[in-house]
């Protein structure tokens, strides 16, 4: 969850200093980690492949909050050749989209990783 948080950060503060292909990028690793943590604290594991296609799936068989959270990694994971691979700069709009889509990973990770914490003693 850690790591999610801290590449959030590190997108949002891309994205404000107007870094849209580092915002964009940033955003996506915010958004594996999130699908990493909601896994791990709902399934007690974790996708381990390199398409992510495993990880969609994954995430989408978490009762409750996977689909709708898989469906924000999907939507991440579209954008991951043009910010990654693709000589042309990301646009303000796209970098902007997927901030906004590692945003609500990273919420829906934060609550299921909270409710899966044992109470304090």
């Amino acid at each position: 969850m850690g790591k999610a948080e801290e590449w959030l950060d590190t997108a949002t503060d891309a994205l404000s200093q107007q870094r849209f292909t580092a915002a964009t990028g940033t955003a996506i690793h915010a958004g594996i980690n999130a699908a990493d943590a909601i896994c791990g604290a709902r399934l007690g594991q974790r996708s381990s492949t390199e398409t992510h296609n495993e990880a969609v799936a994954m995430l989408r068989s978490v009762p409750a909050d996977g689909p709708g959270a898989a469906n924000h990694l999907n939507r991440l994971l579209q954008k991951k050749h043009k910010a990654e691979y693709d000589p042309q700069p990301v646009s303000q709009s796209d970098a902007a989209a997927a901030v906004k889509q590692a945003e609500k990973l990273v919420a829906i990770a934060r609550r299921v990783v909270s409710e899966s914490l044992p109470p304090p003693n």
